[in-house]
């Protein structure tokens, strides 16, 4: 997969993408990332990217014809496109199954947006030539888009073929289901007056099952009630949650 992430600070990107599993799927190029500072498409002598918003208020805009010229740089019309993914409190809630769904793609182009937002002609425009998500990681404003695009490339990333060392986990994390993933334990059994739970350590392959399952389901009914109710359930299901 290639991604290309457009950011006045692309430094903020650059550290993050190198390291621990992120930077070990770059170097054995399962991703391919291109940085790139949006003030290089600037003219005037102070690289300007924003001005002031039409209809008056708080904040700056960050202006169309610097994201215009970058789009047309690394995305030339008539050539492949990328699907462009600009986080922005404003847009949809970013799930797993959207992070599957751009697990799919060969190419993300993300564009870090920073002070009010982005000029709303850009995500116009560049819907007429490429694919184009509005995707919020949470109900939260951020200073910028940088964080947000290093949660996305990481949550996505991770769903790629030999990303993992053992793709089974992925099949047992939370949302992988629709429910929240149940508590779990390692070494020592006891710690500080804390047991493992017995049925952990019993060797009853079903029995761990069924508890794993009802974990799940009661902490997502805890914590998350709105995701269990999306969630299939067995009439099993239905008596551990009581």
């Amino acid at each position: 997969m290639r991604v290309d992430a457009v950011s006045i600070f692309p430094e903020y990107l650059a550290g993050p993408l190198t390291v621990s599993l992120l930077g070990r799927a770059v170097e054995r190029g399962l991703l391919e990332v291109h940085l790139h500072d949006l003030r290089q498409w600037t003219s005037d002598r102070h690289r300007t990217v924003d001005d002031t918003p039409y209809g008056g208020g708080a904040g700056m805009v960050m202006r169309p014809e610097p994201w215009g010229l970058a789009l047309d740089t690394i995305a030339p019309a008539g050539g492949p496109q990328p699907r462009f993914v600009l986080p922005t409190p404003a847009g949809r809630p970013f799930t797993q199954e959207l992070a599957a769904e751009l697990a799919t793609e060969p190419w993300l182009l993300f564009g870090c947006g920073r002070y009010e937002g982005i000029d709303q002609r850009v995500v116009s425009w560049a819907a007429g030539r490429m694919p184009v998500d509005e995707v919020s990681v949470g109900d939260y404003v951020l200073a910028g888009g940088e964080a947000a695009v290093l949660v996305i490339v990481e949550a996505v990333a991770r769903l790629l073929p030999g990303f993992l060392g053992n793709p089974e986990s992925l099949a047992e994390e939370s949302h992988a289901g629709g429910l929240l993933e149940y508590p779990v334990y390692t070494r020592p059994p006891a710690w500080r007056g804390l047991a493992v739970p017995d049925v952990l350590l019993s060797g009853d392959h079903g029995a761990v099952a069924r508890w794993r399952r009802d974990q799940s389901l009661r902490r997502t009914a805890t914590r998350r009630p709105d995701l269990l109710a999306r969630a299939e359930l067995s009439e099993r299901d239905r008596q551990a949650l009581g």
